[in-house]
């Protein structure tokens, strides 16, 4: 891993094939925005690790542990070599108030991650043809309501 320093707030690091970013339940608050190559997040299920997202150029993670201040969700990996802009949080902040599109295009990108894992569900509701009332009570034991 290399890596250049640009401001105090934001940085540049290069991944080889398979380095660790960051793994599940770590502290960062750190946003990652992809410049090239690819970056995989996994979470650990039962001891196996599930693929949940592929993020390529132009991509950004780490949003979850920035925007809530929670441990690292899942993990991330580089796939190949990965040249990642790293934002420390108060560069964030900064960068949207330099660009404030940049923060319309997080949302939109936010948007359609909640969109894909609701099609997701579905799709797995439909699979294995769960009963409404069922799904209905594990949602709304996932929303904290019971």
């Amino acid at each position: 891993m290399q890596h250049e320093n640009r401001f105090s707030h934001e940085m540049i690091e290069i991944f080889k094939d398979g380095d660790l970013i960051f793994e599940e339940g770590d502290i960062g608050r750190d946003l990652y925005i992809v410049q090239s190559g690819e970056v995989k997040i996994s979470k650990n299920f039962n001891g196996k690790h599930i693929e949940l997202a592929k993020f390529k150029k132009g991509d950004f993670f780490g949003d979850m542990a920035l925007l809530q201040s929670i441990p690292r969700y899942a993990s991330a990996h580089a796939s190949g070599e990965t040249r990642l802009l790293i934002l420390k949080p108060g560069g964030f902040l900064l960068k949207i108030r330099r660009d404030p599109t940049f923060a319309f295009e997080m949302l939109q990108q936010l948007s359609h991650r909640i969109k894909v894992s609701n099609d997701r569900t579905m799709a797995i509701i439909q699979k294995f043809d769960l009963p409404k009332d069922e799904v209905q009570k594990i949602l709304e034991a996932l929303d904290g309501q019971q």
